[in-house]
């Protein structure tokens, strides 16, 4: 049998209502809309580790973050860490990662050298647009003749700039002044030369060249993550004073009197830029879904779009991500197609789902045994219209802290002690902490245990040989 083909296409730093099919009306995400009602729209899906790295090094693996001793940023995957493609070559896949990946911290590096190759047999890495000799800016290079690779930075990142300074290294690629400005940029070069476009391209140059053949691609968009630098037609799409501001409580609306980054002109300049970065990157995804329905690839491919963590977006007085790992942060979309197969297409899942849980998935979905190692369940039965095994929590982890989600809470245990809970039911915006409330005192206890029981469950040995 012909295994079927995999597409995964995967945002950075995209919240889970960041999508007009998860209710949020301001937003324009027509493309991805459609595919949610081809396949399957799984709406309170959670990430492992809050962070870039560990998150994606956690999805690509099927493990949880602490299992692979990788829980914060700037640790190197281990080059022998078993991945998604190098799952699927025994069984005559060819895979590619277009655009970012973020296996390496990237402020250290020079990124014109050869990337270790993670299983993949095709790599074109760029983990962050235009900033560094890459892969991207050799594609800009040689799409616009030279002539517009100067535009295309979106700055240098603080801790590169000082790597270069200790080492002495001239940077000779022209960057803006600001990196991180909270508002909506142009983009100064034509359309098509955007880091969004180059994936795409990339992506679909790499299906084309592979038709008659099992393939897995990832496509590492870097949009929406800040800064938010995007085509002025995606920005011409939005009328920023109609957007809905956040409801702060009165404690916070208080704090927020006087801070220049969370007045309302400044929260609505900050979702004009991050909501059309989404519509251009829908923009994008809807050529990639056309050429695979025009290359008759579409009921062979599975589809799947998510992204590595969520955003603040100014919410919680806070811009970026990181603890305590609430709702906008560990809550990201994950929409999957698989062709014809999809019994009751268009359905809405709110069971809760975690990132580990695709590896499982598309290895079943492909036919090939999941290893012992993984630590997901696969979803495979709601797409065969079976019972499937329910979640009773998200267990989202990093360095010094562990955030668990239920329906009804969520915890977060510090390694100094200090406990955190959120009932979601009277507060879903996870705004106010009544760990020390006697009126919640059942329901932290409940919480201890269940985190207690979620990492005794995640635990994994080394095979046993013998008897002793």
């Amino acid at each position: 049998m012909k295994r079927p083909n995999i597409l995964i296409l995967y945002t950075d730093q995209q919240r889970w209502d960041a999508l007009g099919v998860n209710g949020n009306s301001d937003i324009q995400t027509p493309y991805l809309d459609q595919l949610a009602k081809e396949g399957i729209n799984f709406d309170h899906y959670f990430v492992q580790n809050p962070v870039c790295m560990p998150s994606r090094a956690s999805f690509l693996t099927g493990q949880y973050p602490s299992a692979l001793g990788l829980s914060e940023m700037g640790i190197p995957v281990p080059t022998n860490t078993v991945t998604l493609p190098q799952m699927l070559k025994p069984y005559g896949y060819i895979s590619a990662n277009i655009g970012k990946l973020h296996f390496l911290p990237h402020a250290n590096r020079d990124h014109r050298n050869p990337h270790p190759a993670y299983g993949f047999d095709h790599l074109e890495i760029s983990d962050e647009p235009g900033c560094y000799e890459d892969a991207y800016r050799a594609w800009v290079r040689r799409k616009a003749r030279g002539e517009e690779e100067d535009v295309v930075s979106i700055g240098l990142p603080p801790a590169a700039k000082i790597w270069n300074d200790a080492m002495g290294i001239q940077d000779r690629v022209i960057h803006p002044d600001e990196r991180f400005p909270k508002r909506a940029i142009p983009f100064p070069g034509p359309d098509d030369l955007t880091h969004t476009a180059f994936v795409a391209e990339q992506t679909m140059e790499f299906i084309s060249q592979n038709m008659g053949q099992s393939w897995l691609c990832i496509s590492g968009f870097y949009s929406p993550h800040s800064p938010w630098v995007v085509p002025r037609r995606f920005l011409d799409q939005y009328e920023p004073s109609s957007f809905i501001m956040p409801n702060f409580p009165p404690d916070l609306e208080k704090k927020r009197q006087g801070k220049p980054d969370f007045t309302d002109d400044t929260l609505r300049a900050a979702r004009h830029g991050y909501y059309s970065m989404v519509s251009e990157v829908d923009h994008h995804i809807g050529r990639i879904l056309s050429l695979l329905e025009s290359k008759g690839l579409k009921n062979d491919t599975i589809v799947i779009f998510t992204s590595d963590h969520g955003e603040w977006l100014g919410e919680h007085l806070k811009y970026g991500k990181g603890f305590p790992g609430l709702d906008s942060v560990s809550r990201v979309p994950l929409i999957i197609r698989w062709g014809e197969d999809t019994q009751s297409a268009g359905r809405t899942i709110p069971d809760i789902i975690e990132a580990v849980d695709v590896l499982p998935t598309l290895l079943e979905m492909a036919g090939v045994q999941i290893p012992g190692s993984l630590q997901g369940k696969s979803l495979l039965p709601f797409f065969e219209g079976k019972v499937h095994p329910r979640r009773d929590s998200a267990l989202t982890e990093h360095k010094g802290w562990k955030s668990l989600r239920t329906a009804e809470n969520r915890y977060v245990l510090k390694e100094d002690g200090e406990e955190m809970l959120f009932n979601i039911t009277e507060d879903p915006h996870e705004y106010v902490n009544v760990a020390h409330e006697f009126k919640y005192a059942q329901q932290l206890s409940d919480m201890r245990k269940l985190l207690l029981g979620r990492l005794l469950d995640r635990e994994r040995s080394l095979p046993r040989t013998w008897v002793y």
